[in-house]
């Protein structure tokens, strides 16, 4: 045929809705298969600063991807750290529907709910993307996981791979007796297991790691991946970074507000799913050019050195990551401890312990 008959998404999912409805009714059963033909907006707010490259081409780009894929029904609103609500009040105002979603840090969630910190990830354990997305989606944590967030009022829609956990040092860390004594910047769990290895964690904001690092306060710190402790200049005031990673990925997150997510269709609800996965991807490749020739440059310009820690070093971080992990079990059952089983089974299955 050559006349101009267009069926658009749209009216091929209402004629597909109806006909199911029509089998429902029949069977007694309800059915949601498209979302009505509405335009819905959301707000959406991040921890990250605006004018950085992750910024624009990872939050901003999530956004666009939606408005397309769903032929601008769902329009996502972007705002900057701040200029909604603060970066720590985000759980609640999604919540309390202030904003409508967020793309943002589960560490920031693990005082008020623990197993946010196996989202985020657990030193020793992930060395990949594919590794992590087999523990949350095919072994079943993130289903676990989502059970908290959905008691909070909030759909956890996943995972957002970024970069690892990358240490630049004032003097390298080779062995295990290297750490002993070590004054190293960091946060949440990971500074317990720092701890257990003889370093002396510190809390220091981002704003102040610069300084601390120059002045010795510190003499280490992490702050992501190498692409990220770069973009806080660590270049500058430090001379070695430590490989392998800590951990890679560690992961950022997105949730919406649950009353917002029920109200979608199934076609809508699958898009948000497939976007939350294909920008994970992206941003996991972007980082890791990023950390590639971030190490080039920190050699060639700074005259930096990559250090390669011993053997020993993971090892012990594998054993004091897990018993860390028992630890948040014991106070946490009903989440962090059906996770941290999963965990348990995961390091076994991929040979780590």
């Amino acid at each position: 045929m050559t006349d101009n008959i267009k069926m658009s998404r749209r009216k091929f999912l209402g004629t597909g809705a109806k006909a199911t409805v029509g089998a429902a009714a029949i069977l007694g059963a309800p059915a949601v298969i498209a979302s009505p033909n509405r335009k819905i907006k959301w707000r959406m707010q991040t921890h990250w600063p605006q004018g950085t490259w992750y910024y624009r081409d990872i939050f901003e780009e999530f956004a666009k991807r939606v408005y397309t894929a769903t032929d601008g029904e769902l329009e996502i609103e972007t705002h900057a750290p701040g200029s909604v609500v603060g970066t720590m009040d985000k759980l609640t105002a999604v919540r309390r529907g202030t904003l409508d979603a967020a793309f943002t840090f589960p560490a920031y969630w693990i005082g008020q709910m623990p197993v946010a910190g196996h989202l985020n990830g657990n030193l020793g354990t992930f060395d990949s993307k594919v590794e992590m997305e087999y523990f949350m989606y095919e072994m079943g944590a993130l289903d676990i996981i989502r059970e908290a967030y959905a008691e909070r009022g909030l759909h956890l829609c996943g995972p957002v791979a970024s970069g690892g956990v990358t240490v630049f040092a004032k003097h390298p860390l080779r062995t295990l007796s290297d750490f002993r004594g070590y004054n190293i910047r960091t946060t949440g769990t990971a500074a317990r297991v720092f701890e257990k290895l003889g370093a002396a964690p510190v809390s220091i904001s981002g704003g102040e790691l610069y300084q601390a690092l120059q002045t010795g306060v510190v003499d280490a710190a992490h702050w992501g991946s190498v692409s990220g402790g770069m973009s806080m200049n660590f270049n500058e005031v430090t001379s070695y970074i430590m490989l392998p990673e800590f951990i890679n990925p560690t992961n950022g997150e997105i949730f919406v507000s649950l009353e917002r997510w029920n109200a979608l269709g199934s076609d809508h609800k699958q898009i948000l799913d497939d976007a939350v996965r294909a920008i994970s991807s992206h941003y996991n490749a972007r980082v890791l050019h990023h950390d590639l020739t971030g190490m080039r440059d920190f050699v060639e310009n700074d005259g930096g050195e990559i250090v390669h820690m011993e053997d020993e070093v993971m090892e012990a971080v594998r054993v004091y990551t897990m018993e860390v992990v028992d630890e948040v079990s014991e106070r946490d059952p009903d989440y962090s401890g059906r996770v941290g089983a999963l965990l348990h089974e995961f390091m076994q299955l991929t040979g780590k312990v």
